[in-house]
């Protein structure tokens, strides 16, 4: 017979306190695409060289996905409230440097920082989470806020943005961070509690070192592979990365205190859900990627008009993951995450059948919609499968896992349409993407350009369907890997007796 398990429910105390950690990841998701909007102003006013505007839009990716693993375990060790508030207070001062840079260089210093901070904040606030709900129904459903909320600040910082810049300078998209930072602050001493894990030795330099080792070339190469699939650097650095990544595993394996616990994927529930969030990251990298393009570059329209379509499916990101804890305490949460990828396939099929920029949006809203489940899902199985001593590791091998999976989506997906748009089109000065045959016709006369416009456009358009058909297989393939590997879970607070 199945009951329910019976814990501790949290009362509002708990509930506030996932206030504040919301609104930090909140925070984060918002700076992560804020910067976009901003970037043409602050050239002006800095004259970054082409090198230095990369870095100034890259670095901080690159930040937190190498020091998410470190930050995760150093949360565990020194406790994840005391990592979260260093973190918020570090992120504010870091949000000042930026708004006030007067050179490149300088704003490059504080986007590192703001990557260090971000890093020690991101797997803290989900521990966080996950420590304040003992009850599984209540930590699902608090989990499904809070990703939510990451999904809600990724959609609202272009928004946020364009507001910003009609009306205040480039700096402003960095300084509404502290306030919002001291707010976490202060509620986060009032609110939070201190978790540690008792007994945890020292950090151990080494494993940090090739823990970045390992990440950071892996991200560098992905991204570039996804400008251009013919760099031999980005393939080095991918080996670069690789090598390290199997002599970091090989000394977790023989230290008393790894940085990551290697046990923790022996856990089915743990190693399958962090397949399934990775590789649901992968379609929603390379699909917002392309769909981003396809509203600016066919359609034409302004990067703030784009992100206002493109908040209709984050904002669907949003429903499904306030939805999917409550649907998993009446249906096992495999089956629950496998129905919704299959209903992503009939949104990507959607795309495929129909034509027209109001087709494109609803498709793509159904199929993120579908995969909702898997990242509010997914993030309460990885976390609530590993000890509570290790919510902090497990945590950042969650957030890292999407990190790359996002990136190897950009760069595989990104692949496969730029060898389909290789492929179609025949004018040598359409180049290898839609953007450069746009920069092309724009030295051309009317009739010529529109030529090489429409030949670009219609390639680009196959690229898209290419694309679309092979995330409805992914999903589908993910589908069947979710109802097979987490088909013994229960539904969320029952058990087997």
């Amino acid at each position: 017979m199945t009951t329910t398990t019976t814990t501790t429910r949290a009362g509002g105390r708990a509930w506030l306190g996932l206030s504040v950690l919301a609104l930090a990841t909140l925070l984060l998701a918002v700076d992560n695409t804020v910067l976009v909007l901003a970037l043409p102003h602050l050239a002006a006013d800095l004259s970054p060289s082409a090198t230095e505007l990369l870095w100034i839009t890259d670095v901080y990716g690159f930040m937190i996905a190498g020091f998410m693993i470190t930050m995760g375990s150093l949360g565990d060790r020194i406790g994840r409230r005391r990592l979260l508030l260093i973190g918020a207070t570090a992120f504010a001062a870091a949000s000042v440097v930026a708004a006030y840079s007067t050179t490149t260089t300088m704003l490059i210093a504080a986007r590192v920082l703001l990557g260090v901070a971000g890093a020690a904040m991101g797997p803290s606030a989900l521990a966080l989470v996950a420590g304040l709900f003992a009850d599984a129904r209540q930590r699902a459903m608090a989990i499904g806020v809070f990703t939510a909320c990451f999904m809600g600040g990724a959609a609202a910082g272009p928004v946020i943005g364009g507001f910003l810049l009609e009306n205040f300078w480039w700096g402003s998209v960095f300084l509404m961070g502290v306030p919002i930072m001291a707010l976490v602050v202060v509620g986060g001493l009032a609110l939070l509690p201190e978790t540690a894990a008792e007994g945890a030795g020292r950090l151990d330099p080494a494993s940090v070192a090739m823990s970045m080792a390992a990440i950071l070339p892996v991200v560098y190469g992905l991204k570039e592979l996804a400008d251009d699939p013919r760099q031999v650097a980005a393939y080095a650095a991918l080996v670069v990365g690789l090598v390290f990544c199997v002599a970091f595993v090989r000394r977790q394996r023989r230290l008393a205190e790894p940085l990551v616990d290697l046990r923790l994927f022996a856990n089915r529930s743990f190693s399958a859900a962090l397949l399934i969030l990775a590789l649901a990251m992968v379609v929603q990298g390379g699909v917002y990627l392309f769909v981003s393009q396809h509203l600016q570059l066919v359609e034409r329209l302004s990067p703030l008009v784009a992100g206002l379509w493109m908040a209709v499916p984050a904002l669907a990101l949003v429903g499904g993951s306030l939805a999917a804890p409550v649907i998993a305490g009446a249906f096992r949460p495999g089956l629950v995450v496998g129905v919704g990828l299959i209903v992503s396939a009939a949104g990507f099929a959607l795309v495929l059948a129909g034509d027209g920029l109001g087709m494109l949006v609803t498709g793509v809203t159904i199929a993120f919609l579908g995969m909702a489940p898997v990242g509010a899902l997914g993030l309460d199985l990885i976390v609530g499968s590993a000890p509570p001593e290790r919510s902090g590791s497990a945590s950042a091998l969650a957030e890292c896992g999407g990190e790359l999976g996002v990136a190897l989506g950009i760069a595989l997906l990104g692949s496969v349409g730029n060898a389909v748009y290789g492929g179609l089109v025949t004018s040598p000065r359409a180049g290898d993407s839609l953007s450069e045959a746009l920069d092309a016709a724009a030295g051309l006369p009317p009739g010529p350009a529109a030529a090489l416009v429409g030949e670009a456009q219609a390639a680009f358009g196959q690229s898209l369907l290419v694309v679309t058909a092979v995330s409805a297989v992914l999903v589908l393939g993910l589908a069947a890997i979710s109802m097979t590997l987490l088909r013994h879970l229960r539904p969320i607070g029952q058990e087997k007796r």
